[in-house]
């Protein structure tokens, strides 16, 4: 298929890459999620490179939640380098049945998270935003409030940071900023979960974070840093936070990431986005 009939179909291929290296100062026990969702959409092209002083390492590869990808693997001291490389056909996300009443995941995403404490929060997000029931309107006005209250500074959080800190700190990456909206959301009655993506027309190019909230029976996606179309992205893993989507665990062991590249283009024009309807992610 060419790509004027992917276009007329509404499919479009998405290519992805990422590319890391580290120094494995003792051996040591990873988990990885790079690599595209099953749910992301067909997968045409899929490599998962692990390579130790030059010498491939067995990886063991399972089923994350919603179509995510784990690598796991043992690492010996040395030079490791992660490549991956995918082509994804994507399609548009095809309707979901209504889920009227709770179901496990809608359960799972109002409780609060080690990164978004919602009880904390929620007398805060009552005053704030309360006057809001959950719907469309309430997901569009968490978005625009988040995007009011942070600053996006690369560098000005850490890994320890949860919504309180980047609240206070007035600034943050894209995942302060996710965390922030999930825990105002799920404060005030709302399912949201975090989503790591592979985001076309992101600047500076990296892993990024969005949110998926539940209103009306869907899941629609949220990106309060307005960095990237959110038609564009390319769904990795979802949890809970970040502590359910890092791209790169060390479980044990002692390993040190060196450098990381990422890659994320389409083979058609990327579409524009106000951030102000509902989307939905594959």
């Amino acid at each position: 298929m060419g790509t004027t009939d992917r276009q007329d179909s509404g499919t479009s291929l998405w290519n992805v890459e990422c590319h890391l290296a580290l120094d494995v100062y003792a051996a040591a026990t990873m988990v990885l999620q790079v690599s595209p969702a099953s749910a992301a959409g067909a997968v045409l092209e899929d490599r998962f490179d692990v390579t130790v002083d030059g010498r491939p390492i067995p990886v063991r590869r399972l089923e994350g939640d919603h179509g995510g990808i784990v690598h796991v693997l043992h690492s010996p001291a040395g030079s490791m380098t992660v490549t991956v490389q995918a082509t994804v056909e994507r399609t548009p996300p095809a309707e979901a049945p209504e889920s009227v009443s709770l179901d496990r995941d809608q359960l799972t995403y109002l409780r609060q998270s080690r990164y978004c404490p919602s009880d904390r929060l929620s007398a805060f997000a009552a005053h704030e935003l309360g006057h809001l029931d959950p719907g469309p309107e309430l997901l569009a006005a968490v978005g625009e409030w988040v995007a009011d209250r942070l600053v996006y500074e690369e560098g000005s959080s850490g890994p320890l940071d949860s919504a309180v800190d980047s609240l206070f700190a007035g600034r943050g990456v894209c995942r302060d900023f996710a965390h922030l909206a999930i825990t105002i959301l799920r404060a005030l009655g709302m399912p949201a979960r975090l989503v790591a993506v592979y985001a076309p027309g992101l600047s500076p190019m990296d892993f990024h974070a969005v949110v998926e909230a539940h209103v009306d029976g869907r899941w629609w996606v949220l990106d309060p840093t307005r960095l990237a179309p959110r038609t564009s992205l390319v769904r990795v893993s979802t949890g809970r936070d970040a502590a359910d989507t890092a791209f790169l665990s060390v479980l044990n062991g002692q390993a040190e990431l060196r450098y990381s590249e990422v890659v994320a283009f389409t083979d058609g024009e990327l579409p524009l986005d106000d951030h102000t309807g509902l989307v939905s992610l594959a």
